[in-house]
């Protein structure tokens, strides 16, 4: 523990001018600075000169000096022996000088003894009992106003220190422990930081009780102390083994409570309206331990058994923010240190107005952090779909946790005829501007894929749509259709860097796509490509942000990209592809220090697809028979597959879908089968007017279909498309034979 001389400890004798460099009286650390010498001593070392010290009688072959009392020039009729006695004189009143100087040394000599003898604690950044007063003579008052000087000097710069620690921090803990280190031990040896629970945030006003919640503690302690069985019994002896002879309470003697060692003080508190903390925390000035307020104050806040230090040892500040109280700090003092002065409560004030700031940013930044992630999320989707034939999983990583939302984004959705769209975008910016762009984009990309349209199409309406949102709102996307059954895919691009096809064996190809003009950019036409998707291979499709950095351009880093999906393919075999989720993260592994420049959206998508015998295809004329070829139809495919017990189900469906399409049709009805893990049946036609499910009265013909379709399938559902619309409905298939639960499985208990 840092010593810190007083008046009262007898600092050993230094040389002329009160300067030594011994251990001790040197530099100290931040906040205490050096250890003045008291005022007494000082008056005695400079008003008792030794008789070799005195000013010695000049020589009469000596140049006399105006201070020797020699005559000034033009002075020609001064008697000579005028000089001498001038010197005589000056040798004289110095003699009185240092007598009256010696005189009054004694007499603070004795005010030094005494306050010795009534145990008077000294005070803090090195002042003494006696630093106060002021000596006899010009010397004297130049040394304690030296010494004051340097003292309040010390407490501006630990101040400054202590304040920018605590600004340093960015987030509520941050804070906290900022303000602890600060203080501890340079201010004092023991802190407890209350707040409330829960914190208000701008301007929201709090209902119910204000309960403050102990945040943090800290305190000096030796690191050898309380070890072992000292530890035991040190814990045992609680605070009543903390007291000192004097009853005082040391907390240096404390034994730490909790797992972070916590003083042993009260974890919550409920502030009483009208109570003595209540009319402190409205003062909102720090106050001492020793004033009637505190005394009051303090067991309600640290609890009725903990005991509060005698005197000038504790200070309570309460730490206000911008608009009400927003916790408290209790700074400490053990007895082998000086209690605090009055200058202190200005130190306290100071460190809990720049706390107390600090943290109302601090949670208001929260709060936007909550916000913008909020935001992200639901703007990207919670969860992928799991269309037939397609198997999919995704990442987002944003630029930095100081920049948690952005522009990029990802989608999978689901259209007709099993197919699924694939999309990935990246809207120019890192703001909140960006992404509520970037949630307008992909809504509308949601809504044109409802139209079935193909990708071109959509791209030039997300351009349109960029325009009307505003001149200087660009943005890259990448739009892909693919097509399980037919086992191609469809691209088409908007200034996005290309996808990486993954294939089966291990070999992995950047696609030749258009590179298209970003969209936002207006008159331009934008082209699709349609290639083959062969099952087994993996779709990669990635915003920017994976690719480029300060450190790498696109290419090189899409080149990156290339020879990571190669070397992962062949570490897992080359007769099996990777797991989607595993090929994710090492695809973002491949990310090194400073390659974290943009947000990063990636997309996989494993082509399973559909084989040809799983798929059955009609085309049926708008006329009174087609229901009925229907019929027939579908249990000719039913047959095949083995699946007879959904006959009657899959005819009366089917029939009622496909009358109601033959009654508004003018062109032929399309009629499909898909089995996979579900029976699909899918009824398409060229009119755009989408059926909708009532309730028949008794006496009406028809309206019935629909709602035996409700009761009936799995699932249902109608897309209007481009060129008319889809029905479809899904039947679950029957459990194979053998499978658990089914009659004749073996019983496997």
């Amino acid at each position: 523990m840092t010593e810190y001389p007083t008046s009262q400890e007898g600092p050993q004798p230094v040389a002329s001018g009160g300067r030594t460099d011994e251990p001790g009286h040197g530099t100290e650390e931040l906040g205490h600075g050096k250890a003045p010498l008291p005022a007494a001593e000082a008056v005695r070392t400079h008003a008792q000169p030794q008789a070799a010290d005195l000013p010695r009688p000049r020589a009469t072959a000596e140049a006399p000096s105006a201070s020797d009392g020699a005559a000034e020039p033009g002075d020609a009729d001064a008697a000579p022996g005028q000089g001498a006695a001038r010197v005589r004189a000056g040798r004289d009143g110095a003699g009185r000088d240092a007598a009256a100087a010696a005189e009054a040394g004694s007499a603070r000599t004795r005010d030094g003894e005494a306050a010795r003898g009534t145990g008077r604690p000294g005070t803090a950044f090195g002042q003494g009992a006696g630093g106060s007063g002021s000596a006899s003579g010009p010397v004297s008052g130049i040394g304690v106003d030296a010494t004051i000087a340097r003292r309040e000097g010390d407490r501006l710069r630990f101040v400054g220190a202590a304040t920018r620690r605590i600004a340093r921090g960015i987030d509520l803990d941050e804070i906290v422990l900022g303000l602890c280190r600060a203080t501890v031990p340079t201010f004092s040896d023991a802190i407890l930081v209350y707040l409330r629970d829960p914190l208000p945030v701008g301007d929201e006003r709090p209902v119910g009780p204000v309960v403050l919640r102990l945040r943090r503690t800290d305190r000096l302690r030796p690191i050898d102390e309380f070890t072992g069985a000292a530890a035991t019994a040190a814990a045992g002896a609680g605070i009543a083994g903390a007291m000192t002879p004097d009853g005082e309470l040391d907390f240096s003697q404390l034994a730490l409570v909790g797992p972070q060692g916590d003083l042993p003080a009260a974890e919550l508190c409920e502030i009483r309206p009208g109570g003595a903390l209540a009319e402190v925390l409205r003062g909102v000035r720090p106050v001492f331990g020793s004033s009637a307020a505190a005394r009051a104050a303090l067991p309600e806040l640290l609890g009725a058994d903990h005991p509060v230090p005698r005197g000038q040892r504790a200070i309570l500040a309460p730490l206000r923010g911008r608009r009400r109280v927003i916790g408290a700090a209790v700074f400490l003092r053990t007895p082998e240190r000086p209690a605090f002065e009055t200058n202190d409560l200005l130190v306290a004030a100071q460190l809990a107005t720049h706390t107390a700031l600090g943290i109302d940013k601090a949670v208001l930044y929260g709060r936007e952090a909550y916000i913008a992630d909020e935001l992200q999320r639901t703007m990207l989707p919670d969860s992928l779909p799991q269309p037939t034939g397609v198997r999919l999983a995704s990442r987002y990583l944003p630029a930095a946790e100081t920049a948690r939302v952005g522009g990029d984004w990802y989608d999978a959705i689901p259209l007709p005829g099993s197919r699924v769209a694939l999309v990935v975008g990246d809207v120019m910016g890192h703001s909140m501007t960006s992404a509520a762009i970037m949630g307008q984009l992909r809504t509308t990309a949601q809504t044109l894929a409802q139209l079935d349209l193909p990708p071109a199409e959509v791209l030039h309406h997300l351009d349109e749509q960029a325009q009307r949102l505003g001149s200087d709102r660009m943005a890259t996307c990448l739009y892909a259709v693919y097509d399980p059954v037919s086992h191609r895919i469809t691209i088409a691009n908007a200034g996005h860097p290309p996808p990486v096809l993954l294939h089966l064996g291990g070999r992995a190809e950047v696609l030749r796509v258009p590179p298209g003009a970003p969209i936002g950019v207006g008159g331009v036409d934008f082209e699709a490509v349609e290639l083959d998707a062969p099952a087994g291979a993996t779709l990669v499709l990635y915003t920017d942000g994976l690719v480029e950095s300060r450190l790498r351009d696109v290419w090189t880093g899409i080149e990156q990209l290339r020879e990571r999906l190669a070397t992962t393919a062949q570490l897992t075999g080359l007769d099996h592809p990777p797991p989607l989720e595993a090929l994710c993260d090492d695809i973002l592994d491949m990310l090194g220090p400073g390659d974290r420049d943009d947000d990063i959206a990636l997309l996989a998508a494993r082509f399973d697809g559909i084989a040809p015998s799983d798929v059955a295809y009609w085309f049926l004329d708008p006329e009174e028979t087609a229901p009925g070829r229907a019929r027939r139809f579908a249990r000719r495919a039913l047959a095949r597959w083995g699946l007879e017990e959904l006959e009657d189900s899959l005819e009366l469906l089917v029939s009622e879908v496909v009358t109601n399409a033959v009654r508004y049709a003018e062109r032929p009805v399309t009629l499909r089968l898909l089995r996979t893990d579900v029976l699909r049946c899918e009824v398409g036609d060229d009119s755009p007017q989408l059926p909708r499910q009532r309730r028949a009265r008794d006496d009406d013909e028809g309206g019935r279909g629909l709602f035996l379709v409700n009761r009936m399938a799995r699932r249902w559902g109608a897309t209007r498309l481009s060129s008319g619309k889809v029905v479809w409905f899904e039947l679950a298939l029957p459990p194979a034979p053998g499978a658990p639960g089914t009659p004749g499985a073996p019983d496997r208990r």
